[in-house]
C-alpha cells in the first residue's frame, strides 16, 4: 500500500506543481484570445520550420547515443534508437525523468542491449548536457548580463531585503521550482545508494559512463552534439517569427530566454510547464513584450511543442513495434 501511494505521488506531485504554478501565471489571462491568434495572428510556415528542428534533434540525439554504444559491444538499429528517444520525452511527460530509462528498455527488448550499460551511456549524455547548458548560460549571461540582473531583481531571485522576497509573489513559484529539484535529488540519491548495494549493475552502469572515452570518430560526435543544440535552441527560437509581437525580438534575446527556459525544464513538471512559463514570460517582459503578449507566446508555443512530443511519442512506440515484428528496423 505504502509503495503504491508513493508512485502514485510521483506522478501526482509533479502535475500539481506545475498546475499550481499555471494558475498563478494565467490567473487573469483572456483564453479567448487564444482561438483568433491561432486562426489569424500565427504564420505556421515559420512554426512548422521549427518543429522540423525539434524533430531533427531528436533524430541526432538517437543518432550520437547509437555512437556512444559502439565501445560496449552493442548495435542496436539505427531506428531504434531514435525510436526510443522519442518515447522518453514522451514517458516524461506523464512521469517526469523516468524518460531515460523507458529509452533503455526500448534497446533491452528489441536489441538485446544490457539495461545497466546503456543507463550509463545516458548517464553521460546528461553530464555533458549540463556542461553545454553551463557553457551556453556562461556566454548568454556574460553578453546580456543587465538583463539577467533585472530578471533576477523582479523575480525576488536576488539576494535583497527579506521584506522584499516576502511580498514578491514570484518568488514563492521559484521556491516552489527550487524545493521540487531537491526532492528530485534526494530520490536520485536514494536510487543511487540503492544501486551500490548491486555491485554488479553498479559496474555495468560505470562502464556506460566510461564508454565514452573510447567512442569513434570523436569529431563526428563533437558535430552530434553542437547540431542538437543548435536544433533545440532554433526549434525555440524560429517561434519568434511566428508573431507580430515576437518577430522583432534579436538573436541575443532568444538565447536568454533559451537558456531561462532550459533551466526551468530542470524543474519535475511535464515538459517544464510552469517554470517554463514563468521564466520565459518573465523574460520577454524586459525585452518590452507586453504581458498578456508574453504569456500568448508561451502558451502556444509550449502547447505546439507538447502535441510534438506526444506525436513522436505515439509514432516511435507504434513504429518501434511494427519494425521490429517485420523486421525492418534499420542497422
Amino acid at each position: 500500500m505504502k509503495k503504491v501511494l508513493k508512485e502514485i505521488l510521483t506522478v501526482l506531485l509533479p502535475v500539481a506543481l506545475g498546475a499550481f504554478i499555471m494558475y498563478w501565471v494565467y490567473r487573469d489571462f483572456d483564453f479567448e484570445r487564444v482561438g483568433r491568434v491561432l486562426l489569424h495572428g500565427t504564420s505556421w510556415g515559420w512554426m512548422v520550420l521549427s518543429l522540423l528542428f525539434g524533430v531533427l534533434g531528436h533524430v541526432l540525439r538517437g543518432w550520437r547515443w547509437k555512437q556512444t554504444l559502439a565501445p560496449l559491444g552493442a548495435c542496436p538499429a539505427t531506428s531504434n534508437c531514435v525510436d526510443a528517444i522519442f518515447i522518453s520525452y514522451a514517458t516524461s511527460l506523464v512521469l517526469p525523468r523516468l524518460g531515460e530509462v523507458s529509452r533503455c528498455g526500448v534497446l533491452a527488448r528489441y536489441d538485446q542491449v544490457s539495461f545497466s550499460k546503456s543507463l550509463g551511456t545516458v548517464v553521460t549524455e546528461r553530464l555533458l548536457d549540463g556542461v553545454c547548458v553551463l557553457l551556453l548560460a556562461g556566454g548568454t549571461f556574460l553578453l546580456q548580463m543587465p538583463v539577467f540582473l533585472r530578471f533576477f531583481a523582479e523575480t525576488g531571485t536576488k539576494i535583497p531585503s527579506l521584506l522584499h522576497l516576502l511580498t514578491s509573489p514570484w518568488f514563492y513559484v521559484a521556491f516552489l521550482s527550487v524545493a521540487s529539484v531537491l526532492v528530485l535529488l534526494y530520490y536520485l540519491l536514494r536510487m543511487l545508494s540503492f544501486f551500490e548495494r548491486v555491485k554488479g549493475v553498479v559496474l555495468h552502469v560505470w562502464e556506460g559512463i566510461v564508454s565514452l572515452r573510447r567512442v569513434a570518430h570523436v569529431w563526428l560526435f563533437v558535430f552530434y552534439t553542437v547540431a542538437i543544440w543548435l536544433c533545440y535552441f532554433l526549434h525555440f527560437y524560429l517561434t519568434f517569427y511566428c508573431f507580430g509581437f515576437t518577430s522583432s525580438l534579436g538573436l541575443l534575446a532568444g538565447l536568454v530566454m533559451f537558456v531561462g527556459g532550459t533551466f526551468a525544464v530542470i524543474v519535475p513538471t511535464p515538459n517544464g510547464a510552469g517554470p517554463w512559463h514563468f521564466a520565459v514570460i518573465t523574460m520577454m517582459m524586459l525585452y518590452g513584450v507586453s504581458d498578456a503578449d508574453a504569456s500568448m507566446f508561451a502558451l502556444i508555443v509550449h502547447g505546439i511543442q507538447t502535441l510534438l512530443v506526444i506525436v513522436l511519442g505515439v509514432y516511435g512506440w507504434l513504429h518501434a513495434v511494427w519494425a521490429n515484428r517485420r523486421g525492418a528496423a534499420r542497422p
